[in-house]
């Protein structure tokens, strides 16, 4: 049995979109503006910046997901603290890695918190059992 690691994203609706269509089997590629992809390590975070950003720009509505990945792969990756050391903690994936990242993904992406901001006006998110900490 592969050792894992459980990881967290906040995504808006187009990115979820499109971790759906995939089978909820990988992440999009990144856009040109954006080099890097950081997930971060822990579901208040990833809540935080789904509810604080997401929710206020482009689709209004913050997804955080969560999925494991394998242990040995996330080594070579240093942790990254950009705020309080104790929350706010990422990795950064240069974007050029991110297809190998993927095939690095145990299980699926699971959508596990959905926020929601005044502007959005979709159906609400499907969201699994919660962040499982």
């Amino acid at each position: 049995m592969t050792d894992t690691v459980t990881l967290y994203r906040p995504v808006g609706l187009k990115e979820a979109e499109h971790i759906a269509a995939s089978g909820y089997a990988a992440f999009p590629p990144r856009l040109p503006d954006q080099p890097i992809f950081y997930p971060v390590l822990n579901f208040a975070y990833a809540a935080q910046i789904a509810r604080e950003w997401n929710t206020r720009f482009n689709s209004f509505v913050g997804i955080v997901t969560r999925f494991d990945v394998d242990a040995a792969y996330l080594a070579r990756f240093d942790i990254h603290v950009v705020g309080a050391e104790d929350v706010h903690q990422e990795l950064w994936v240069p974007a050029e890695e991110l297809s190998e990242f993927n095939r690095h993904l145990v299980g699926p992406i699971r959508f596990v918190a959905a926020y929601y901001g005044v502007g959005y006006t979709g159906a609400p998110v499907a969201v699994d059992d919660g962040p499982g900490e």
